[in-house]
């Protein structure tokens, strides 16, 4: 039986990655003792790597694919396929960035004043292309952990850290001076693997229900019911994402409506529909949502 070697990240990204997983349909149960996962389909091999590393591994054939963060993919100069983008946070949330930051009150106003200084980050390799990039000779040196406290406390002139926000650098009094890349959560396969017509097919497969799944999440269903004559009022009032599906009743003059809509319009949208003449009014939860 043919297999599909398959990266998860362990770490930050675990948790959402499982909980994905699932809401596609996928079980997955990880046991604290080893790094091969289980999984519910005999078609797919789980291993548990460092979003860090993913990419190399998935390069190198070890992996047939697996999901990681760009910023990763970029760090190790990796040449693989990224086969989709998986939405991890809301769509209205900012992807991460990698940021160089300096300490609020201190000298450094620009990259440029950091000619010939000591910054400190876990992405050291493409904070060194950066930095060459702009022809700005620094000393980069990797960072174990508590990388803002570095800069705030002076052992550092600067850090390259990763934020949404910004927040907790601004906590910690530190300024962001630039941002060097941003990163969004990466479906990746390697080249070999993207090759081969089964495997390819069994990714795409994957991906549309992991990618039905994050579409759903802030989605609901409704469902009413309405008489023929306010239908057309009720149409205009309705943010679908395409046309409504209206099927008919027994009870003559009356149509069944049901359509998907953003789940924050919710609230809003009953009390319009209700004045549009709606009845049996059911909202219900999406899995997935695959166009």
């Amino acid at each position: 039986m043919k297999q599909l070697t398959l990266g998860i990240p362990k770490g930050s990204l675990q948790e959402k990655t499982v909980e994905i997983f699932q809401k596609a349909g996928f079980n997955i149960y990880i046991s604290s003792r080893s790094y091969f996962p289980t999984i519910d389909d005999d078609e797919i091999k789980l291993v548990l790597i460092r979003a860090q590393e993913m990419a190399r591994y998935v390069e190198e054939g070890v992996l047939d694919c697996g999901i990681t963060g760009e910023d990763w993919i970029l760090e190790n100069g990796s040449d693989v396929i990224r086969m989709a983008e998986l939405m991890y946070a809301k769509r209205t949330a900012n992807p991460v960035r990698w940021v160089v930051a300096a300490k609020e009150d201190g000298h450094i106003k620009s990259i440029k004043d950091l000619e010939g200084k000591r910054v400190a980050t876990e992405l050291v390799g493409y904070t060194k292309k950066f930095f060459k990039s702009k022809k700005i000779n620094v000393d980069v040196e990797f960072s174990w952990g508590a990388t803002e406290v570095k800069a705030k406390s002076g052992l550092v002139d600067a850090i390259v850290d990763l934020t949404e926000t910004g927040e907790s650098l601004k906590a910690n009094g530190l300024k962001i001076i630039e941002t060097i890349c941003t990163s969004t959560t990466k479906f990746i396969a390697s080249k070999a693997a993207h090759k081969d017509q089964w495997k390819k097919k069994k990714m795409e497969y994957i991906l549309m229900l992991l990618q039905g799944a994050l579409e759903a999440r802030s989605k609901v269903g409704l469902k009413l019911n309405i008489r023929e004559k306010d239908l057309a009022k009720l149409i205009k009032t309705l943010p679908a994402l395409k046309k409504p599906t209206i099927s008919s009743l027994t009870e003559k003059g009356w149509v069944a409506c049901e359509v998907i809509i953003e789940e924050k319009e919710v609230r809003k949208l009953v009390p319009m529909l209700k004045e549009c003449g709606a009845q049996d009014i059911i909202e219900y939860p999406l899995n997935k949502l695959i166009y």
